[in-house]
């Protein structure tokens, strides 16, 4: 079976290398079924290091926004935020609304929002809403605090009652503690993995870790608009705010598409995280310890893919890279 995906497989491992990756895993689902499950190397680069497999669990990073997205989702579902039209500050009164302006939370989930926030913590607009688009925080951090304020629980207490309990997923969990389990990140290959375990379970901190495996079943239900295994978890509708593309319509052609901080594919963009050849409707999400969580309908196929270095791939070829990996995942179902 792996010699279908050894082309998957090859560039998995040599990314791993060039990037002094400990560890490696890719999961591929088609069709609702494993059809690859790939481990390699080791949760550190320290002797007596765990091998990697199918129970280790990843620091992803930035792809915990989608689990976020999902929250916003449910907020727009339920009524608690009336629409993406909204104006943020309408939900932060304590912010100076000369600076938020007329930001919408729209821009907020589309990384068009033009904030950022100094060393001080002072949030400062860097170009006007709506009008280009930045990897920014300060959004992720404003997002967070309006679901606890909407909910009154923290957004990870929100999806372990909705979401992962029902799922039966067990090893999804913002960590405050380091445990057997937990691969550590790579910062300085000449230096030990470090504990990416955070102080705060309440999602404000990169602490969100994840096996391969629920990796993949998270993409798994929203590629099945909510639908694991054979039972409805989350409504259909929800997810379809979740993956839907939120961004201005009128925003720059060559920058990224975004859902509910997903990346979504409709055409080829020059700017975005997803190759021209991955067909429309696909969506990806990314962190920057190297996860990559891509969802292609047309193909019915998801991918996890996992390492534990940050900053892969070199800050000159980032985009190159990402877009590789995609289009030969698409290739390799365009058959």
């Amino acid at each position: 079976m792996e010699s279908t995906y050894e082309k998957i497989i090859s560039w998995v491992e040599d990314i791993k290398e060039r990037n002094h990756s400990s560890g490696a895993a890719l999961l591929i689902l088609k069709n609702n079924e494993i059809v690859l499950e790939h481990y390699s190397g080791y949760q550190s680069n320290t002797i007596n290091a765990v091998p990697i497999n199918e129970n280790s669990r990843f620091n992803v990073a930035s792809a915990r926004k989608s689990y976020l997205g999902l929250c916003m989702a449910f907020a727009i579902y339920e009524g608690k935020i009336h629409s993406v039209e909204d104006y943020a500050s309408k939900y932060f009164e304590d912010i100076d609304p000369e600076i938020l302006g007329k930001t919408t939370i729209r821009h907020m989930v589309t990384h068009t929002h033009g904030l950022d926030e100094n060393h001080r913590g002072e949030i400062l607009r860097e170009f006007k809403f709506g009008e280009s688009w930045a990897y920014r925080g300060i959004n992720i951090k404003l997002m967070t605090q309006l679901i606890q304020k909407l909910y009154g629980v923290p957004f990870p207490e929100l999806l372990y009652e909705r979401v992962f309990s029902p799922m039966g997923l067990v090893r999804t969990k913002w960590e405050t503690k380091d445990n057997d389990e937990l691969v550590r990140v790579i910062i300085d290959p000449k230096n030990n993995g470090e504990d990416a375990s955070g102080s705060s379970d309440d999602g404000m901190e990169s602490n969100l870790f994840v096996s391969t495996r629920e990796f993949a079943s998270w993409g798994s239900l929203f590629l099945n608009k909510g639908v694991f295994n054979g039972k409805q978890i989350v409504p259909k509708e929800v997810i379809e705010i979740a993956i839907r593309i939120h961004t201005p319509k009128d925003l720059e052609k060559d920058l990224p598409r975004n859902g509910m901080f997903w990346f979504v594919q409709d055409i080829p963009r020059e700017m975005s995280e997803l190759g021209n050849r991955v067909p429309s409707c696909s969506h990806q999400i990314l962190g920057v310890t190297g996860p990559t969580l891509l969802v292609i309908p047309k193909y019915n196929v998801v991918v996890a893919k996992m390492y534990n270095k940050r900053y892969n791939y070199g800050n000159d070829n980032y985009l190159y890279y990402l877009k590789e990996f995609s289009n030969i995942v698409a290739d390799n179902f365009n058959k």
